[in-house]
């Protein structure tokens, strides 16, 4: 028996809510109906503002200060964009230097690019940015997970996580955020992650934060870091003119990563 277009939008609604994101290719094999009859079905709850849309699937829509979605819902999200960013911000990383990285999709984007980079020692408070950096096998890389109590980002935070890192001293910490904006600063919808984030920002002599433009003018519950605290600001060229003056006249550097898709339409 067919199931009614209604009855299948209901299905992918409820599913999106309670995990954070679908994927089409999921969503194909639990209804048993061809790709584009779901992608209809993401374009209708799209349209009526249920999720948002983004590559292979859609996401749920968060819009409270203190909304924090999983990290699968997040990982789907500006993908291309986090890639730029990530490869842009390994350059900044030198060989036998110790870094710090926050929890976080572009962080862990990150992780992936400083492959082949020597004698590193990275210290994170991220289950799946320790996971991909373990994965990587490169011997004279040291990887240090602090400990703490998990949150639905996959963050290690509390008083453990903070007591671990106000003992370091690190070259770069690498922050990535919530939100950003004029005022509040660089912030988080998690009130105990935040002060793990500040007491990673404090162990670092350099700031850089990792921010796709979707995050200019997103305010978290709890600020991380002023604007003014970040020696770097990384993000990508889908930030407009306003927004880019503003950072540049607050942060010490702003890096724009150029997106595969603008680069193809630059030489076409």
């Amino acid at each position: 028996m067919a199931v009614l277009a209604r009855q299948r939008q209901a299905v992918i609604l409820e599913e999106a809510r309670r995990t954070g994101a679908v994927r089409v290719s999921d969503l194909v094999a639990r209804l048993g109906v061809s790709d584009m009859t779901v992608r209809r079905d993401l374009d209708v709850l799209a349209g009526r503002g249920l999720v948002e849309k983004v590559y292979g699937g859609a996401t749920s829509l968060v819009g409270k200060s203190t909304d924090e979605p999983g990290f699968e819902a997040k990982s789907v999200r500006q993908r291309a964009q986090k890639e730029a960013i990530a490869e842009l911000a390994a350059t900044l990383v030198k060989p036998g230097t110790a870094i710090g990285l926050s929890a976080g999709t572009t962080t862990w984007t990150l992780a992936h690019a400083l492959d082949g980079i020597e004698g590193l020692t990275i210290v994170t408070n991220s289950i799946q940015v320790a996971d991909v950096l373990r994965n990587a096998g490169q011997p004279d890389r040291t990887v240090v997970l602090t400990g703490g109590v998990r949150t639905p980002s996959d963050a290690l935070v509390g008083p453990v996580a903070v007591q671990s890192l106000r003992t370091l001293h690190l070259d770069l910490v690498f922050l990535g955020v919530h939100g950003m904006a004029v005022g509040p600063g660089f912030t988080t919808p998690n009130l105990t992650e935040s002060e793990t984030d500040r007491a990673l920002v404090e162990a670092g002599r350099r700031l850089v934060v990792l921010a796709d433009h979707t995050k200019w003018g997103t305010v978290g519950i709890s600020t991380i870091a002023d604007l003014e605290e970040a020696q770097v600001v990384v993000t990508d060229d889908g930030l407009d003119d306003r927004a880019r003056e503003d950072l540049a006249e607050r942060v010490g550097e702003l890096m724009i990563a150029e997106t595969a898709e603008n680069l193809e339409a630059e030489e076409a």
